[in-house]
């Protein structure tokens, strides 16, 4: 980076969702920057409320940023739209529930809703490779083509065995997403858990967000969460659209034979 604002910005992308803590050191390294450059913007960050600095040392994200991050429209108002569906969903099945968009090749959470048993859980603003969760796999299955064929060139990070990472195989999934409606996928970042997604569509009809459900292999019962997440979608999308449509109450889907499975041991 060669520009004052550029550097800047190194800085606030060193961090992470797998970064969320970082020593100077770490934040130089990861920013391509000197220790002393760094020093210095991290300093000014943490006068203006960007970054934190703990006792210790080191160094997160600060207030100032979610600030900033609950003015972007993708994230406020479709998070706003989106809760009371999102809220059915979690307490239908128990699962970690996730609302997400596409940012470049990554997809980020704008809303979770975890659940009480699990390990492990996701939280706004983490992003993740598309090829990797369902969410991210229904937005690249409806993406433009450019775009597809650009992420199917690009090397595939394996998070698991389950992880898709042979483009070949890849572009078959996302043809089949498009012509069911929805990404059903087993362990591709956590071995044990189960994630089906389904889009969401702007007012114009493009996909412009993707909803989620996690939970546990064991004793998940895929169709129905299908069926539950394509209803949802359905409902969430009209609303966008400006109708007054709302997901299917708790007590209709266990009149009609839903059960929820085990809440999910980690999340994605």
């Amino acid at each position: 980076m060669t520009t004052a604002a550029g550097r800047v910005l190194a800085v606030l992308s060193a961090f992470g969702p797998r970064h969320r803590s970082l020593t100077l050191s770490d934040i130089a390294r990861r920013a391509g920057l000197t220790l002393p450059t760094a020093h210095r913007l991290a300093g000014e960050l943490v006068s203006w409320g960007g970054l934190e600095r703990d006792p210790a040392g080191r160094y997160s994200v600060g207030l100032r940023l979610l600030e900033l991050a609950a003015l972007a429209p993708r994230g406020l108002q479709l998070r706003e739209a989106a809760f009371p569906f999102l809220d059915d969903l979690h307490s239908l099945t128990r699962g970690n529930v996730h609302l997400a968009v596409r940012d470049g090749r990554e997809v980020v959470y704008v809303e979770t809703l975890r659940a009480r048993a699990a390990a492990t859980n996701s939280r706004v603003g983490d992003r993740w490779p598309m090829h990797a969760t369902g969410t991210g796999l229904v937005l690249l299955a409806h993406a433009e083509p450019a775009f597809q064929a650009e992420v199917l060139r690009s090397p595939l990070e394996r998070f698991t065995r389950y992880t898709i990472t042979d483009p070949g195989e890849l572009r078959r999934q996302l043809a089949f997403i498009r012509q069911s409606g929805v990404a059903v996928a087993r362990g591709t970042i956590t071995p044990d858990d189960l994630v089906v997604a389904a889009p969401v569509r702007d007012p114009s009809g493009r996909v412009a967000a993707a909803i989620s459900v996690v939970v546990q292999v064991a004793g998940a019962r895929p169709r129905e969460l299908a069926r539950l997440l394509t209803a949802t979608s359905r409902s969430l999308s009209q609303r966008l659209a400006g109708g007054a449509a709302r997901v299917v109450e708790p007590s209709g889907a266990r009149q009609a034979g839903w059960a929820a499975p085990a809440a999910c041991a980690a999340d994605r």
